[in-house]
């Protein structure tokens, strides 16, 4: 999948997709339909359009982390669909100032030369989000573009949205997640340098920051670890922690991952964390033994819950 961080600068041979639109926080399965949908409608190289930063993360800067995902682990989950082109735009001034006939004139057929759009029904655009998608349909015999609207997507009676994944991953849910995703919920990102209290443990994870990423139940998980940088690449079980170790002055909220039969060094690598089960909440014990003999019985959940994983 290649890339693309402007309209103003497209290659000639990356214009002419068949494209889906929107903020695909977390690629859950209604996304998905959209960008099926996109993939049906033309034959013609598959494009997604979304923004960076998201358009809530730029009018509203200040509020509490809500991201399910972040750039990386968003590219890598679209790219594991299949699609051709990310065209992932800046959203700022330039981006906001435009009207919905300005963006589809300048953006999406000047810029990326689109030959097809797919949309939800619930999609805005342009200026003070004043289009909408007959808008876009309108614009689109205009401008020589087709265009779908998708319908939306349902889970168990009600609408799949970020929100309801969000909900369920705070009350330390993620198998009510994976069902809304379509996939286990993801955190991406690099393996930073931490305080190395695992490693004294005997149990030496792979920390990883949680920044600008809402945030799940704090406690302890059973996951699957993609490595997807150097020279131990693949997928890997073991046990994660979430939160802001209570053991240890309650530090920033981080996720530390042990990688179990792993003796490799995974710094600086590219890591791919799936949230699979929630086996307990973030705790304080009254001792390092203790401490240890918790994380003995987690690891000892943890593999029974990914033996057939």
């Amino acid at each position: 999948m290649r890339i693309h961080d402007d309209w103003k600068a497209v290659p000639a041979d990356a214009r002419g997709a068949t494209v889906a639109i929107g903020n695909f926080d977390g690629v859950h399965v209604g996304h998905r339909s959209v960008i099926d949908l996109a993939r049906q409608s033309l034959n013609a190289p598959l494009g997604v359009i979304t923004f960076e930063p998201h358009p809530r993360e730029y009018f509203f800067p200040h509020a509490a982390p809500f991201r399910l995902m972040n750039a990386e682990a968003r590219a890598n989950r679209l790219a594991r669909l299949g699609v051709d082109h990310l065209y992932q735009l800046p959203f700022g001034p330039d981006l906001v100032s435009l009207t919905p006939e300005a963006y589809a004139r300048d953006v999406l057929v000047g810029g990326l030369g689109v030959r097809h759009v797919t949309v939800g029904s619930d999609f805005c655009f342009g200026r003070e989000r004043a289009g909408t998608p007959d808008t876009l349909q309108e614009l689109g015999a205009k401008f020589g573009f087709g265009v779908t609207i998708a319908p939306m997507v349902g889970h168990e009676g009600t609408r799949v949205s970020s929100t309801a994944i969000r909900e369920a991953l705070s009350a330390g849910h993620p198998r009510d997640a994976e069902r809304m995703l379509g996939h286990w919920h993801r955190i991406d990102g690099e393996v930073l340098h931490g305080f190395k209290r695992g490693r004294e443990l005997g149990f030496p994870t792979a920390n990883m920051s949680m920044d600008r990423l809402h945030l799940p139940a704090f406690g302890v998980y059973a996951v699957l670890v993609d490595v997807l940088t150097g020279p131990d690449r693949g997928t890997y079980k073991g046990v994660a922690n979430l939160g802001i170790r209570p053991m240890f002055d309650g530090e920033k909220p981080n996720l530390e991952s042990y990688l179990f039969d792993y003796s490799g060094d995974l710094y600086g690598q590219h890591l791919s964390v799936a949230l699979v089960d929630y086996l307990r909440p973030e705790m304080n014990f009254d001792g390092l033994e203790t401490l240890i003999t918790a994380i003995n019985d987690d690891v000892a959940r943890a593999r029974a819950i990914l033996a057939d994983r």
